[in-house]
C-alpha cells in the first residue's frame, strides 16, 4: 500500500490502514519544523513546542503543556529519525516532577502515512505549517486520541521577545 492509504475524515490527523507502508522521506523535507512555537494547549493553558535542527539522522523536538496558572502540567520529549528510508515520530510522556508515563524502555511510536510539502502525517499525528505560503509563521500539530477524538495544536512562531 502507498502513501495514500490512510482511513479518510474530517479530522487533521490520518490513520494508516492495516499493513499500509510508510512513504520514502528525510529530515530535508521536514525542516519548516525548526523552531520554537507557542499557542494555546489542552483546555486553552499555555503550550509550546519546539525542534532543533537535525543531528545526523535525528531531530529532536520537546513539548511542555502548561497548567492554566503557568505551571508545567506534563512534557515530551521527540525524536523525528530517519529510518529504513522513511521517517518516524517516536516520543516519551514525563510528569512534571520527571517521572515517565510510558515504562521505561517504552515510547510512543508514530509511522509515517503521507508526506506533503509543509506537512507530515503519520499514524494518528499530524505535524503542519499553518500556512504553506508563511511556513515559518504557524504550525499546527493534532493527535489522534484512543477515543477517536483529536487534541488539535495551533502554535504561532515564538517571537525573541518571548523567549
Amino acid at each position: 500500500m502507498g502513501a495514500s492509504s490512510f482511513a479518510a475524515s474530517a479530522q487533521e490527523t490520518r490513520v494508516g490502514e492495516t499493513g499500509f507502508v510508510s512513504p520514502p522521506a528525510t529530515l530535508d523535507q521536514v525542516d519548516w519544523l525548526v523552531g520554537q512555537w507557542t499557542g494555546d494547549g489542552i483546555g486553552g493553558a499555555p503550550a509550546m513546542e519546539s525542534w532543533l535542527p537535525p543531528r545526523g539522522t535525528t531531530m529532536v523536538g520537546t513539548f511542555v503543556q502548561q497548567t492554566d496558572e503557568g505551571a508545567i502540567r506534563f512534557t515530551e520529549h521527540m525524536y523525528l529519525l530517519e529510518e529504513e528510508g522513511t521517517l518516524v515520530l517516536r516520543l516519551k510522556h514525563f510528569n512534571a516532577d520527571l517521572t515517565g508515563w510510558e515504562e521505561k524502555a517504552d515510547m510512543l511510536t508514530f509511522r509515517l502515512v503521507a508526506i506533503e510539502p509543509c506537512a507530515a502525517y503519520f499514524h494518528a499525528l499530524t505535524l503542519r505549517c499553518a500556512d504553506p505560503d508563511a511556513p515559518g509563521e504557524g504550525l499546527v500539530a493534532a493527535v489522534r486520541m484512543s477515543n477517536g477524538g483529536e487534541l488539535l495544536f495551533q502554535f504561532a512562531a515564538m517571537r525573541q521577545s518571548e523567549k
